[in-house]
């Protein structure tokens, strides 16, 4: 059985299995080359790889740090949509009131008013999901073969339902005709939502203060969709994330012609110490050149992981296992506001199970 940890190392390893092929094939050709044919011409000196590599480092650690500033920030707004769902619910329960004792409505026809608004906030975040989970040319996730393959079971909702029928119950049919009529669909929610809530004071169902408190937690959500909509559609600098790929295949490509005569010379100085009429230690010292291919392997692996990490920690939305999981975090605000106002349980979905311990 697996820790927490093994498992973790386990699933990195297998993700980034076909290119730890492509780094034994450019670390055992060289070396083929250098121990076998004899080509002691196939070296670069240690110190500028060395440095390209601190070089690098620093690079792609600049770019994790962005990256994972993006993956927070994505996290941190839609925190700030859990709060103001649950604010707004609350208001719903105790702002939408009989103002007038004579011709009131019963507390029936009030649940139905405040589920129908409830409603009408799921399907707000349903179309807002279902707008950042569409792909942008940027996004790789659906054409690099291993993120394909390791999400490849993994069900994604935006991606096997249509937002018409992940809509379909929670508005009524001339809300539905309006809003997928729109380009902003989640603003459109929004709207009609302002709306609904103007009629009902005009009612006198929400006293004027209360609607004024209500629309401006529709305001707040206006900016909470504005934040996420920017990070969906500004890309880190292409610029950068292009050049750091770059710089990473150069390294991993010279990396081997320094790495085979250090250990050449490694294996010539364990001969030269202990003796060349040792038949066991002239065939180590002879063949330690043969360890620059696990070392070149290692190091290659370790510069490439963290360049990947960053790269699909980028866009946090574009439906891979590091993203923010948009989808369950909305059914679970479905379901705590949906108990907030005391709907059947009966009714309410339940949560997002996680597949393959990836919750989405």
């Amino acid at each position: 059985m697996y820790t927490k940890r093994n498992y973790s190392i386990k699933v990195m390893v297998l993700w980034t299995r076909r290119y730890i092929y492509k780094f034994l094939i450019i670390a055992t050709v060289p070396t083929t080359f250098y121990a076998v044919l004899d080509w002691k011409f196939l070296n670069l000196p240690w110190l500028p790889i060395a440095l390209v590599g601190s070089a690098l480092a620093f690079i792609v650690g600049f770019k994790n740090n962005a990256s994972y500033d993006r993956l927070w920030e994505a996290r941190k707004v839609w925190g700030g949509i859990v709060n103001t769902s649950r604010s707004f619910t609350m208001m719903v329960n105790d702002f939408i009131v009989n103002q007038k004792k004579e011709n009131g409505l019963s507390e029936k026809e009030l649940f139905k008013i405040r589920k129908n608004i409830i409603m009408r906030h799921i399907a707000w975040m349903t179309s807002l999901r279902h707008a950042l989970r569409k792909p942008k040319s940027w996004e790789m996730s659906t054409i690099n073969s291993s993120d394909k393959e390791y999400m490849k079971d993994v069900d994604i909702n935006e991606r096997k339902f249509t937002l018409e029928e992940e809509l379909e119950g929670y508005l009524s049919d001339d809300e539905m005709q309006h809003v997928i009529k729109q380009q902003n669909k989640q603003g459109a929610c929004l709207n009609l939502q302002s709306k609904k809530l103007r009629e009902l004071k005009e009612k006198n169902l929400i006293w004027e203060f209360a609607h004024l408190e209500m629309e401006s937690l529709l305001v707040e959500m206006f900016t909470l969709q504005g934040k996420v909509e920017r990070i969906k559609n500004f890309p880190y600098p292409r610029q950068f994330a292009t050049l750091n790929l770059f710089f990473v295949w150069i390294f991993i490509l010279l990396l081997p012609f320094g790495v085979m005569p250090v250990f050449d010379e490694i294996g010539q100085g364990i001969i030269g110490q202990y003796g060349s009429n040792n038949p066991a230690i002239e065939f180590i010292g002879t063949h330690f050149v043969w360890l620059a291919i696990p070392f070149s392997v290692i190091i290659s692996w370790i510069f490439f992981t963290m360049e990947r990490i960053g790269e699909v920690s980028e866009n946090p939305f574009e439906g891979i296992a590091n993203d923010t999981p948009i989808t369950s975090i909305s059914r679970a605000i479905e379901i705590d506001i949906r108990q907030m106002i005391m709907d059947d349980p009966n009714t309410i979905p339940s949560p997002i199970k996680e597949q393959k311990s990836i919750l989405m």
